[in-house]
């Protein structure tokens, strides 16, 4: 019966006869034979092919079955090889156990029997053929073993790639939200430091408008006195100062009232050139890089100049024995991402750079707070950089500042580009130039005592009839009774109804009465009377900003006598 799987049985013996015989004995096993008639021939048979069993008759000549079976076990290939002795003289104990010495397996006397031989044979021939299968299996097992061992390492190294890949992106995501909550926590203190000085100004902006009211009146009723002058003029002039410091709290607190235009800033850098030299001394020598092709800026022409001038006059302290600072405008287009926070577009940067004293990281973080100075007491209000952060956020720009200790300061403003005008802006007119009409009749709506009374007194100064209100239903009732009424000005903060809600319905009743707002707060919010177009009259205001605000606001006829719009 054939094998699945034969393996190669090598006969040796110097009788024909008997390699025939084992010939027929094992023919039956399904097994290869291979016929050696010497022991050369059998090493050749060995050396050409895969051996399992060697069968070996121990007397033959030239080299007798022990030392056949001693050379094949010299060599490490037949190690393993199971070599069976066959002897018909040497049969004695002593004979046996130097075949075993010799490396043979078993021992077979002759004759032979049949049954006998085939079984050892095939016991042998099994043995070779499950240890040739288990090596491939071994062999096979490591070839898999191999590949599963560099696919888990391929895998391992790629996940350590991902791990890495991850904690990169956690690291950033984490960073990003650091920053984030920094940005957010800057931004809500800076919106309520921006709501306290927001409100404060408006009562500040109260307070002074009583003050400068009284005062103007109070200086045109004095006589010659130049001592009454003086005291008058210094008093007035400390309440402009108070003025002009809620217009900087405000211009912080993104409140203060912007007239956005087109603005050229090559000209308004030259046209400050002069100012700038006499205000920063001749310690302090001024560079510009300006391109004349720049496009103009949307921006309030007179708070951009302010804050120019704040930005050269902190660079200017920045430099106590002297130094360079360097104006700088360029173009930018501003992509999606901004870490400034910026829409993209295109932009306009104007770098303001000193070679002066430098601050550190911490000093850099608290720079643009209302009030805070590093100038030491009584040498600076601390809101000149406050001001100007308040400019460019107000106006849909940023300001950055870039500093080192030592090595000098750059502030950049980021304002956005706008249309350039097809033609110059109008001229504005002076006062000069107005009609301030003739004698009209005034409703003032104030809750504030101090404020209506002040007010009240500047209008009669100018020669109207004024007819006061303490709140927007008052104001709505004399309205009712009242038809001579020519012009309303009304405060906005009021209590139960605010003044444009006032506005609203007065407008709706006598379309053609003039209304004017006038407010503590300089930018009310957003959308807040867009639609009515209200013509704004900012507190603290002086005796001609009232006279002006009415010459240009009073219309030709006046309103009808008891009638309204809804009738």
């Amino acid at each position: 019966m054939a094998q699945a799987d034969p393996v190669n049985i090598l006969l040796v013996d110097d009788q024909p006869a008997k390699l025939l015989s084992y010939e027929v004995i094992l023919g039956d096993l399904g097994e290869t034979l291979i016929k050696a008639a010497s022991a050369q021939e059998a090493l050749g048979q060995l050396l050409k092919h895969d051996i399992a069993v060697v069968l070996i008759d121990v007397q033959m000549p030239e080299l007798d079955g022990f030392e056949l079976a001693a050379m094949i076990r010299e060599h490490p290939r037949y190690q393993n090889v199971a070599l069976i002795f066959v002897s018909a003289i040497y049969l004695s104990d002593i004979d046996r156990i130097k075949g075993y010495e010799a490396g043979g397996v078993d021992y077979v006397p002759v004759p032979v029997v049949p049954e006998v031989l085939k079984a050892k044979v095939r016991v042998f021939a099994d043995l070779h053929r499950k240890t040739r299968q288990l090596e491939r299996l071994n062999a096979e097992l490591e070839r898999r073993v191999g590949e599963r061992t560099a696919a888990l390492q391929a895998s391992r190294a790629e996940l350590q790639a991902l791990n890495r890949e991850l904690e990169a992106r956690i690291e950033q995501r984490t960073h990003e939200r650091e920053q984030a909550l920094a940005q957010l926590f800057e931004a809500q203190k800076i919106d309520t430091i921006g709501q306290l000085t927001g409100g404060v100004a408006h009562d500040f902006n109260n307070l002074l408008m009583a003050m400068l009211g009284c005062l103007e009146l109070l200086k045109k009723r004095m006589g010659g006195d130049p001592t009454a002058q003086r005291l008058l003029d210094n008093a007035l002039k400390g309440a402009e100062r108070g003025a002009a410091l809620t217009q900087r709290l405000l211009a912080f607190a993104r409140r203060q009232e912007l007239r956005p235009e087109a603005v050229e800033v090559p000209g308004l850098i030259a046209g400050m050139r002069d100012l700038l030299g006499r205000s920063l001394g001749p310690r302090v020598s001024i560079e510009e890089e300006v391109s004349n092709r720049l496009p103009p800026v949307l921006a309030d022409a007179n708070q951009l100049e302010l804050a120019l001038m704040n930005l050269a006059l902190n660079s200017r302290d920045a430099m106590p024995g002297g130094g360079v600072l360097t104006i700088m405008a360029s173009e930018e287009q501003i992509a999606k991402g901004s870490p400034l926070g910026l829409a993209p577009g295109g932009y306009v940067r104007l770098s303001v750079v000193d070679t002066g004293q430098g601050m550190d990281e911490a000093t850099i973080a608290r720079a643009a707070e209302p009030f805070f100075t590093t100038k030491g007491t009584g040498k600076g209000t601390g809101l000149g950089l406050s001001m100007v952060h308040g400019l460019a956020a107000q106006s849909g720009g940023a300001l950055r500042i870039e500093s080192q200790p030592g090595a000098g300061t750059r502030i950049d403003l980021f304002l956005p580009r706008a249309e350039r005008p097809k033609g110059k802006l109008a001229r504005k007119a002076a006062q000069s130039d107005l009609d301030l009409g003739a004698r009209a009749t005034i409703l003032l709506v104030d809750d504030d005592l101090l404020v209506s009374d002040g007010t009240a007194a500047m209008l009669e100064d100018l020669g109207h009839a004024v007819i006061e209100a303490n709140s927007a239903a008052r104001a709505l009732d004399l309205l009712a009774a009242k038809p001579e009424i020519d012009f309303v000005i009304t405060d906005h903060a009021m209590p139960e109804m605010t003044g444009v809600e006032f506005a609203k319905v007065v407008r709706a009743r006598y379309p053609d009465l003039p209304i004017v707002l006038a407010t503590g707060y300089a930018e009310l919010p957003a959308g807040l009377g867009a639609d009515l177009k209200l013509p704004r009259l900012a507190k603290p205001f002086l005796q001609r900003d009232l006279a002006q605000v009415i010459a240009q606001q009073r219309r030709p006829a006046r309103r009808r006598q008891g009638v309204r719009a809804e009738e």
